[in-house]
C-alpha cells in the first residue's frame, strides 16, 4: 500500500508539473452548453456515443438510446454488459440465475463496488427476493425496476474525478433520463404498445408504455410526463444442491461401519426445483423544467416504479442430510476425487429419503425519488447548480404460504455424479404421492420488509477562467442522511395446517419440465397450487403482532438498521492545453455510522426482548469513517485521431449493509447460516488506468487499455461457530455461520475495443476484458478468489440500418466467477454466455415496428461448489418482446 500511495502522488504532482508549465490558452476560451442535437437510429446514437467518449477528459463509456425506449438491448443491465469492462449478473442473493440481468458491476469485481446513480444522484433500491431483503443486502441497484423507456443515455464512469459523488470504488453508472426542454418540437407524444412472449412459461403478456412532453416556444417551461404498464410471466427449471455437499465425520455413526467415508464429500440435498414467477411492474416519471430568467433554471422530477413479484418455488429432494451420516451406502459406491460420486442405499423402513419444500410468496419491490434542481449562472465566470432530494426502496414479502413434507419413508435412494458440468442422476424409493407424506411442517409465515431511503442536498460551482492553463474550477459540498433497515416485527403461528392441505387440490409439473438441463432425476412430480396453499396456510393461523412480548411474532433475529450520515466536499481543477487536457481533485468524505442489531440470549432474565422466536438483547455499533480522497486525469491528443489517457485515484465503498448490520440466521436443514459483523472498515481502493484510443474513422473505434486496483480492507467471508435460536426444536442450537470479514485484494486487466461501420448500412463491434483478481482471505475451498470476478469476458456484435430497417446481433460472454458461500461452502457460477438479436421496421415517422428476442441460444446457467461438486443447473427459456411505437 505505501508503493502504491506513493505512486499516486507523484502521478497527481506529475499532471500538476504538466499543468503549471502549460502555454496560456486565449482569453476566451472556456467551457460551452452545447447546442441540443437530436439523432436517432443505430448509426446515430453509435456516433454520439463515440463521441461523448472521445471529448471526456476521464475514461468514460457511453450508450446513447436510439430513440425513446430504444437503448441497443430491451434492459438496461442487457445494454451495459456490451461495454468493455462491464459485467452483470442475474441475482442478488441465493435466489439463482434468471432470464434479465438484475445487478451490474465493473472490471472484475462484486456488484457491490459499484455506485448506480440517476441524473448523478442516488437511488433507493428494492428486491423481491425473501433473503434479499433480509439477510444478504448490499449496496448495489436492482435494475429490474428501470424500464429502459426512460433511459436517454447511460454514462459509465471507470476513473474517478472529485466532483463525483463518492461510493463506487471501481466506478459508477450514471443513468440520464430526458428534460423536458432538450425537445426539439413544443409538443412531443409518444407510445409503445407490445407483448411479451415467455418461451418457458409459454406465456404472452401486455407492455405498454407513453410519453408526453410540452415545451412552449420561447423555451422557457416544459413538462415530461412518462408511464409504463409491463408484465411478464417466469417459468424456471433447474437442479438445485441447496448448502452444495457436506463432510462425512469421524463423529458420524457411518464412520464405524465405512471408516474410508471419513471426509469424503456426499449431497445433504439434491433437488428437482420449479420456479414460476408474475412480474407487473408499475410507475411513471414526471419532470417538470421553467426558466424565469435566462441565466436560471428551476427543476422538479419525480419518478415512481413498484413491482408485484408474487413467486413460487417448489422443489423435491433427495435427503441426503437424513441418512448419508448414519447408513451406509451399498457395496459397489464409489469415491472419486474425495466425494461419493456414486452410491445406492437400501430402505430402512423407519427412514425418509425424500424431503419437499413448497413456498409460495407474496412479494414486492418499489421505488422512488424526488428532486428539486436549481441551475444558476451567478455571473458569466461563476456557474452553480443546487439540489435538494429523497429517495425511498421498500421490499417486501407480506406472506410466505410453506409447506415442508417428508416422504419416501423405507424406499431407499441412489445418485451418481458426473462433475460440475452436468446434473447428478438421482432417484428416491418409497411413496412419492401426497399419499406417502409422513409429516408436514412450516415456517417463515412473517412479514419481512426492507426498507432503503435517502435525503441529501448537494451545492456545487464552476469557476471559469480566461488565461493561463487553468480552465475552470469545480467545488461543492454533498450531504446525505442515509438508512437501511430490515423488519420483520408481525407474522402468523400455524395451527393444523395440514388437516386442510392434505385434501387440497394439486397439480403435476410441466410436460417437458427440466428437458433443457439433462440429467436423470424425478420429474413426474405433484405439487398443492398456490390456492390451496394459501388457503390452508391463512384458514389455520393465528396472525400476532409484534408487541406481545414472548407470545407475539416479532422476530428480532431478522431485524437490523444501519443508519450513515455523510458530509462531502470537493474541489477540482480542470485544465486545458494545446492538444491535451485533465483534472486533479480532492474529495473530503466523513461518515458516521449507527448501526443496530440484536443478539439471541439462552436466559430470558438477561434478554431485553422476547417473543415466540427467542430472547434477545439490543447491540448498536457506532462508526466514523473520514478520509481525503485524491483523483486525478489526463488527456492527449497524440494525433487528430489518436488519444492517449491516464488516470489515477483513490476510491472508497461502504461494506455491504447486511455484512455491517444482519444478525445471525440459520437453516435447519444444514445447520449453516449467515451474520454480520458492524465492526467492518471502509473498502479503499488504489486505482490507475491507462488507455490508448484510435478514431480511425467516423464511428470507428480502436481502443486498448489497463488497469489495476489495490483493495484495501476488502471484504470477505470467513465461518465461525455461533448458537441461533431453532424454529424446529425452539431452543438455541450450534449453527456454522458464515461472517464477513477485512482482508486485502488487487485486481488488474486490459481492455480491447473495435468498432466500424462497413460502408454506410453495416457495422461491426467486439470487445474483450481480462481481470486478474485476488485476496489474502482464503476460502473454505483453499482459492483466493475475488467475488465476482470473471478472468475473461467478451462481446461480439453486428449491425444493419437503411431508411427502415434495422437490426442487431450481439453475443456475450463471461468466464466463471465466485457468487459467494452456499452455506459454508464457496460456490461459483460457470461460464455463460447469451445471443440476442433485435429488428426494427419503420413504416413512416410516426409509426414504427420492433422485435426483440433474448437469450436464443437457451443458455444453462451452472453454478458449482468445485470442479467435482455441482450446486445448480437453471433453465429460463427464451423470451420475445413485440412492440409498435407510434409518435406524434
Amino acid at each position: 500500500m505505501k508503493y502504491c500511495k506513493s505512486a499516486l502522488s507523484a502521478a497527481i504532482l506529475a499532471s500538476l508539473a504538466v499543468a503549471a508549465g502549460a502555454q496560456a490558452q486565449d482569453a476566451g476560451e472556456r467551457a460551452t452548453e452545447l447546442d441540443t442535437v437530436v439523432v436517432t437510429g443505430i448509426r446515430g446514437s453509435m456516433e454520439r456515443s463515440l463521441d461523448t467518449k472521445r471529448e471526456a477528459d476521464a475514461r468514460l463509456e457511453v450508450v446513447t438510446a436510439e430513440d425513446v425506449g430504444k437503448l441497443p438491448a430491451h434492459n438496461v443491465a442487457d445494454t451495459l454488459q456490451r461495454l468493455p469492462g462491464v459485467n452483470i449478473s442475474s441475482s442478488s442473493a441465493d435466489e439463482g440465475g434468471f432470464d434479465e440481468a438484475d445487478r451490474v458491476s465493473l472490471r472484475g469485481t462484486s456488484p457491490s463496488l459499484t455506485q448506480t446513480l440517476i441524473n448523478g444522484h442516488s437511488v433507493g433500491s428494492a428486491d423481491w427476493f425473501v433473503l434479499s431483503q433480509g439477510n444478504n443486502v448490499g449496496r448495489s441497484v436492482s435494475y429490474t425496476l428501470l424500464p429502459s423507456e426512460l433511459v436517454s443515455s447511460v454514462e459509465v464512469h471507470k476513473s474517478s474525478q472529485a466532483k463525483l459523488p463518492d461510493g463506487g470504488t471501481t466506478g459508477s453508472v450514471n443513468i440520464v433520463t430526458r428534460k423536458p426542454l432538450q425537445f426539439a418540437d413544443a409538443i412531443t407524444a409518444e407510445a409503445s404498445l407490445g407483448v411479451v412472449n415467455s418461451e418457458q412459461a409459454d406465456s404472452t403478456d401486455p407492455q405498454l408504455s407513453a410519453l408526453f412532453n410540452y415545451r412552449n416556444e420561447q423555451g422557457t417551461f416544459g413538462i415530461l410526463v412518462q408511464a409504463f404498464s409491463q408484465k411478464r410471466e417466469l417459468r424456471r427449471e433447474a437442479q438445485e444442491i441447496p448448502g452444495g455437499f457436506f463432510q462425512i465425520g469421524e463423529d458420524d455413526p457411518v464412520a464405524a461401519t465405512n471408516p474410508d467415508l471419513v471426509g469424503v464429500w456426499a449431497p445433504g440435498l439434491l433437488g428437482s426445483t420449479l420456479f414460476e414467477q408474475t412480474r407487473e411492474r408499475k410507475g411513471g416519471l414526471v419532470d417538470v423544467q421553467f426558466k424565469p430568467a435566462d441565466n436560471l433554471t428551476l427543476g422538479v422530477s419525480a419518478f415512481s416504479s413498484d413491482m408485484d413479484a408474487d413467486n413460487y418455488n417448489r422443489n423435491f429432494m433427495l435427503w441426503g442430510g437424513n441418512f448419508a451420516r448414519a447408513q451406509a451406502p451399498e457395496p459397489g459406491y464409489v469415491v472419486r476425487d474425495g466425494v461419493l460420486a456414486q452410491a445406492s442405499y437400501a430402505g430402512d423402513p423407519d427412514r425418509d429419503y425424500a424431503v419437499y419444500d413448497m413456498i409460495y410468496r407474496e412479494a414486492s419491490a418499489k421505488t422512488r425519488y424526488a428532486t428539486f434542481d436549481v441551475d444558476w449562472d451567478i455571473s458569466p465566470d461563476l456557474r452553480s447548480r443546487f439540489q435538494a432530494g429523497t429517495t425511498k426502496g421498500e421490499g417486501t414479502t407480506n406472506r410466505q404460504y410453506i409447506a415442508e413434507v417428508t416422504l419416501a419413508r423405507g424406499g431407499g435412494a441412489s445418485w451418481n455424479t458426473h462433475g460440475a458440468s452436468a446434473p447428478v442422476d438421482w432417484s428416491v424409493g418409497g411413496d412419492t404421492s401426497p399419499a406417502g407424506v409422513t409429516s408436514f411442517g412450516t415456517w417463515g409465515n412473517q412479514l419481512v420488509s426492507a426498507i432503503d431511503e435517502e435525503d441529501w442536498f448537494s451545492a456545487d460551482f464552476t469557476r471559469y477562467f480566461d488565461v493561463g492553463a487553468l480552465s475552470s474550477l469545480d467545488f461543492g459540498l454533498r450531504y446525505a442522511d442515509h438508512e437501511r433497515e430490515a423488519r420483520s416485527p408481525e407474522g402468523a403461528t400455524p395451527g393444523d395446517i395440514w388437516s386442510d392441505l392434505q385434501e387440497g387440490a394439486t397439480a403435476p409439473y410441466p410436460s417437458g419440465f427440466a428437458d433443457g438441463i439433462g440429467g436423470s432425476f424425478p420429474r413426474n412430480l405433484w405439487y398443492f397450487t398456490p390456492g390451496a396453499l394459501r388457503d390452508a396456510v391463512v384458514g389455520n393461523s393465528t396472525w400476532l403482532s409484534g408487541d406481545d412480548g414472548p407470545t407475539g411474532r416479532h422476530n428480532y433475529g431478522g431485524e437490523w438498521k444501519v443508519a450513515e450520515e455523510s458530509l462531502a466536499a470537493y474541489v477540482q481543477a480542470n485544465f486545458r492545453g494545446d492538444n491535451w487536457s485533465g483534472n486533479v481533485g480532492l474529495r473530503y468524505v466523513d461518515i458516521d455510522q449507527d448501526i443496530h442489531s440484536y443478539q439471541a440470549v439462552s436466559n430470558p432474565a438477561n434478554a431485553e426482548v422476547s417473543s415466540l422466536f427467542g430472547q434477545w438483547i439490543r447491540v448498536r455499533t457506532s462508526n466514523s469513517h473520514s478520509r481525503v480522497l485524491p483523483s486525478a486525469n489526463l488527456k492527449f491528443n497524440l494525433a487528430p485521431d489518436l488519444v492517449f489517457r491516464f488516470a489515477a485515484s483513490q476510491t472508497q465503498t461502504l461494506p455491504d449493509y447486511s455484512a455491517l448490520g444482519a444478525a445471525s440466521w440459520g437453516s435447519d436443514l444444514n445447520k449453516t447460516g449467515g451474520g454480520g459483523n458492524p465492526n467492518l472498515k471502509p473498502v479503499v481502493s488504489t486505482n490507475f488506468d491507462a488507455n490508448l484510443e484510435w478514431y480511425f474513422m467516423p464511428r470507428g473505434l480502436l481502443s486498448v487499455g489497463a488497469y489495476a486496483m489495490d483493495l484495501k480492507d476488502y471484504v470477505a467471508f470467513g465461518t465461525e461457530t455461533r448458537q441461533l435460536f431453532s424454529e424446529l426444536t425452539n431452543q438455541l442450537e450450534d449453527y456454522l455461520v458464515s461472517v464477513p470479514v477485512n482482508s486485502d485484494g488487487k485486481v488488474h486487466g486490459v481492455e480491447l475495443a473495435y468498432e466500424q461501420p462497413i460502408g454506410e448500412n453495416f457495422g461491426v463491434s467486439a470487445n474483450y476484458t481480462f481481470a486478474d483478481g485476488s485476496t489474502a482471505h482464503t476460502w473454505a475451498d483453499g482459492s483466493n478468489n475475488l467475488l465476482g470476478t470473471s478472468r475473461h469476458t467478451y462481446n461480439v456484435g453486428a449491425w444493419f440500418e437503411n431508411e427502415a430497417f434495422g437490426a442487431r446481433l450481439s453475443y456475450t460472454r463471461r468466464s466463471e466467477f465466485l457468487i459467494g458461500l452456499s452455506g459454508a461452502n464457496p460456490y461459483y457460477q460457470d461460464d455463460f454466455g447469451t445471443l440476442s438479436a433485435a429488428l426494427s421496421y419503420k413504416l413512416n415517422d410516426q409509426l414504427s415496428f420492433s422485435l426483440d428476442a433474448l437469450n436464443l441460444n437457451d443458455p444453462e446457467i451452472t453454478y458449482y461448489q468445485s470442479s467435482t461438486i455441482p450446486t445448480a443447473f437453471y433453465s429460463n427459456g427464451r423470451q420475445y418482446y413485440f412492440n409498435v411505437r407510434l409518435k406524434y
